[in-house]
């Protein structure tokens, strides 16, 4: 059925582009953080990483409704490490663990 809680309303990575950074991060392997794609969203846990066309993020548990065109930001703790835009949600499939 329809409603909140329907599997396609949730992403297991996004991707995204046009970082800003507050200051340069090391991502040569990837790096745990958390993130936020909805504004009052708690604190995330994800693994980003890059890519040859930007990140990804891949998240720990389901996140819903993220939206290619909105922001995504990134958090090392209190600290607002910087964000950008999402391109790609990745949707949570049956296969995926934590479904």
């Amino acid at each position: 059925g329809q409603g909140n809680d329907h599997p396609w309303l949730f992403s297991r990575a996004l991707l995204a582009s046009e970082i800003y950074w507050v200051n340069p991060i090391d991502l040569s392997s990837p790096l745990r953080l958390t993130a936020k794609v909805r504004y009052r969203q708690s604190d995330q846990p994800c693994t980003l990483e890059k890519t040859a066309t930007g990140y990804r993020a891949t998240f720990d548990d389901p996140q819903r409704a993220v939206t290619p065109g909105q922001s995504v930001v990134f958090y090392d703790g209190e600290v607002c490490l910087g964000g950008g835009v999402i391109e790609v949600a990745e949707p949570w499939t049956s296969k995926d663990s934590r479904a």
